[in-house]
């Protein structure tokens, strides 16, 4: 597929990739294509959620950026055909361990550069935060109160739309967190520019321009999306586009290794975002591969213990002074009271308590983000203007809460035994000075007058019981619970994670205070069975949560407390909505297959989505119908039958792909009569001359030169034929076929006839006549039937 970075520029040409799907003759195919586009028009101008109303109608279309854009399937078949085995059979055996030795050196790469990321991230996020918040500080000591927010919140707008800037003119897609499109990509889904270089670049930037700008979102998930970018930068043999190509990785230029790539750097994202080797692996098992294998796992342990590995020898250089404001944490982010917690039937009942609260607020927070979401792709989609101007006034919005809501709070005796660090007069700590007199701090200014991480810092700590009022943990919990919201959306590189934890830590916390006088458990521990209550109710995660909270915080005792309140949080959600995640990739289009069929696919069979014939292709064929077939369809795939004289009866050869159709008539390799000439083209081809080209352009039918004598002449399609493509009968049901599909990784799916004397394929399901609005609009009487699976 074509990762051209052109916002502007783009054509649906009848809906996009996987078009090929059910069987219709030449003319019926091209019309229903045709009424799609039409009954589509304003869908294909406009992006889906403008308006509450619209229905995505079709599942060949999906929103990136702000724009809608054609999307294609990827392949994770192994394809086989005689050039393929050919090369199977001929390589050696130093070109086996060479393909080994590259995919451990690959995870190497993916794990060093990433945590090399991971840690300029947080370099450059300290640094600008601290500077701004040091300079505000001071003016703040002198009673300049005025200069002092017009200077914060101005290096909080100039730092918004340079954010904003990139997004907007470099890489639409690199706004927003990043999982859903790893997630989608994962699941077998490529949409527009979602892993291309200039996407890896703003993601970046972006990241640290966006976090450093005081909004309430995390770098946690883009750096989800950076490591996907960077393995699959490293994973295709470089960009041809940028002129940075390794001819060694032409191993790698296929979707099934590229996606084990991606897996490994979305892995390495999350070790590297929170500092969790294990939570990463455990969130690519569990959030975003679709498919798993045990040498995958190890491979994957493998790359994020690399950026564990530099993660601490960084961190090691920079507690001389060496990286400014940055160096005063560690591997583990958050420390929370190390002692035993002893907890009796109280804190049990509040532990259930927080469990639910964090199931309801979850499933309010991710019905809040979707309307917002709908919202703002209003504003978005008129143009980039609009894109800046609303990341600007989010801007405003935040730097007043952050500056303003201080004001509303009493200032704090500072508590006996901590003379030394009350007040703090700095860039972080717990106890800051803001407005107050010496002697006194500001709880308030504590929490929003700070970098994110120091916030979490300050509600995990568990130093002071009464180091935060009730009063303003209130405030603040619904100060960052809809700041959050409204700032997921806009033009800036944004992750959940950290205004979940920030929201859930101060109502976990609040919760330890109303309980204070009858717990055990200190009000540091509640806070952080509060972020996990709440990551669990947005979310849906439950085992990959529990492990990076608990190397978040080096608590490994409070295990049992911290699965509870998952398992409660969730629970409670999943009966109102879905998680956060899977609503954004629906909203946004991409057709994603789930695990499960949906149950009225169990009333349908495979043969009830296709009807026949399809545009097929013979064995050997004439030039002139291969191209014709080319021009007239965005076909993937074609069925290849074999007719006599080259077979007894029409049969079923195979399927070619149309990236293979277009290198055969690239080569020119043509007969005058039609006679089998697999073995000439055998010497003449090699099996990487049809691999996937990366992120630059494959060629395309406009690239082909062929003449009116060429046109005439005759092409053997054998060898380059996958003779072995799954099959299932058409009377198979819908739902057995869908889970088939999903479990293979497919890309065609060919259905046959269960009777003999009819012709030897009846159609080809793809991921398009899975997806709901596809059946659903083909048999709407199962729509009020329509229920969970």
């Amino acid at each position: 597929m074509d990762h051209s970075d052109d916002d502007d520029d783009y054509n649906i040409e009848g809906g996009g990739g996987d078009i090929e799907s059910c069987g219709r003759g030449r003319g019926g195919l091209i019309e229903r294509r045709e009424s799609n586009t039409s009954s589509f028009s304003e869908a294909v101008t406009e992006p889906l959620l403008h308006r509450e109303s619209r229905v995505n109608t079709t599942s060949q279309i999906a929103i990136v950026g702000s724009k809608v854009y054609p999307i294609e399937s990827l392949d994770y078949e192994i394809f086989e055909n005689e050039l393929i085995k050919q090369d199977w059979r001929t390589r050696k055996r130093v070109e086996i361990f060479q393909y080994i030795f590259a995919k451990w050196t690959l995870a190497l790469l993916i794990g060093l550069c990433t945590g090399l990321v991971g840690f300029c991230n947080n370099i450059g996020v300290e640094n600008i935060a601290g500077f701004k918040l040091l300079l505000t500080s001071n003016l703040m000591l002198k009673a300049k109160y005025f200069q002092a927010f017009a200077a914060f919140a101005g290096i909080n707008v100039i730092l918004a739309f340079c954010a904003a800037a990139l997004c907007a003119f470099v890489a639409p897609a690199a706004a927003g967190s990043g999982i859903p499109e790893v997630k989608a990509y994962l699941n077998g889904v490529d949409a527009h520019s979602i892993l291309a270089p200039s996407t890896l670049f703003v993601k970046i930037f972006g990241s640290i321009f966006g976090v450093s700008a005081g909004f309430v979102v995390g770098k946690e998930g883009p750096m989800v999306h950076t490591g996907a970018c960077i393995a699959n930068l490293l994973g295709q043999g470089g960009s041809r586009k940028y002129h940075l190509t390794w001819k060694w990785l032409r191993y790698f230029k296929n979707d099934r290794d590229r996606r084990d790539l991606i897996t490994c750097g979305a892995a390495a994202g999350v070790a590297a975002a929170f500092r969790a080797p294990v939570g990463g692996v455990l969130f690519a098992l569990e959030e975003a591969a679709s498919w798993w294998r045990s040498a995958l796992l190890w491979r994957t342990f493998f790359t994020t213990a690399v950026v564990a590995v530099v993660l601490r020898s960084l961190i090691t250089f920079c507690r001389n002074g060496n990286c400014g404001l940055f160096g005063q944490g560690g591997l583990i982010m958050f420390d929370v009271n190390s002692a035993v917690p002893a907890y009796n039937t109280v804190d049990l009942l509040a532990v259930l308590l927080i469990g639910v609260l964090g199931g309801l607020f979850g499933c309010l927070y991710n019905f809040l983000v979707d309307k917002v979401l709908r919202t703002y792709s209003i504003i978005n989609e008129r143009g980039r203007a609009f894109k800046i101007l609303l990341v600007i006034i989010i801007s405003l919005l935040t730097s007043c809460c952050a500056f303003g809501l201080p004001w509303l709070v009493p200032c704090t005796p500072c508590p006996s035994g901590f003379e030394d660090e009350c007040p703090t007069i700095g860039r972080s700590g717990n106890y800051k000075n803001f407005q107050c007199q010496p002697g006194y701090y500001n709880d308030l200014a504590s929490l929003f007058f700070n970098t994110n991480d120091d916030a979490i810092r300050n509600l995990f700590s568990p130093k002071h019981r009464k180091q935060f009022q009730i009063s303003t943990l209130l405030i603040f919990f619904v100060g960052t619970y809809f700041l959050g919201i409204v700032t997921y959306g806009i033009a800036v590189p944004s992750g959940l994670f950290i205004p979940v934890i920030l929201a859930g830590a101060s109502y976990g916390r609040l919760v330890g205070r109303l309980v204070g006088s009858i717990s055990n458990l200190d009000v540091g521990l509640f806070a952080l069975l509060g972020a996990a209550s709440f990551l669990g109710g947005t979310m849906r995660m439950t085992v990959s949560l529990c492990v990076i909270l608990l190397e978040l915080t080096n608590d490994l005792l409070m295990l049992p407390l911290v699965m509870l309140v998952l398992l409660i949080s969730k629970t409670v959600a999943d009966g109102f909505n879905k998680g956060v995640y899977d609503q954004i990739v629906k909203m946004k289009g991409l057709p994603y297959m789930e695990a499960h069929a949906e149950p009225y696919m169990r009333n349908l069979t495979a043969g009830d989505v296709c009807s026949g014939p399809l545009i097929t292709l013979s064995g050997v064929e004439k030039v002139g119908n291969i191209l014709h077939a080319l021009r007239m369809t965005r076909h993937n795939g074609f069925p290849v039958i074999d007719e006599p004289p080259f077979s007894d009866a029409p049969e079923l050869c195979g399927l070619v792909l149309r990236s293979h159709l277009l290198v055969l008539l690239k080569g020119k390799k043509f007969t005058k009569n039609r006679v089998l000439s697999g073995s000439e083209l055998l010497r003449f081809f090699h099996a990487f001359d049809f691999a996937k080209p990366g992120s630059g352009k494959g060629l395309k039918v406009e690239d082909l030169d062929l003449s009116e004598e060429e046109m005439e002449m005759y092409v053997d399609l054998h060898a380059i034929t996958n003779t072995s493509p799954y099959m299932v009968v058409e009377t198979m049901s819908l739902a057995k076929a869908a889970v088939l599909f999903r479990e293979l990784g497919l890309r065609h799916l060919c259905v046959v006839p269960k009777t003999p004397g009819r012709p030897p394929i009846v159609g080809i399901l793809t991921r398009h006549d899975f997806m709901p609005e596809h059946v659903l609009g083909l048999y709407p009487e199962f729509i009020r039937r329509k229920g969970p699976a």
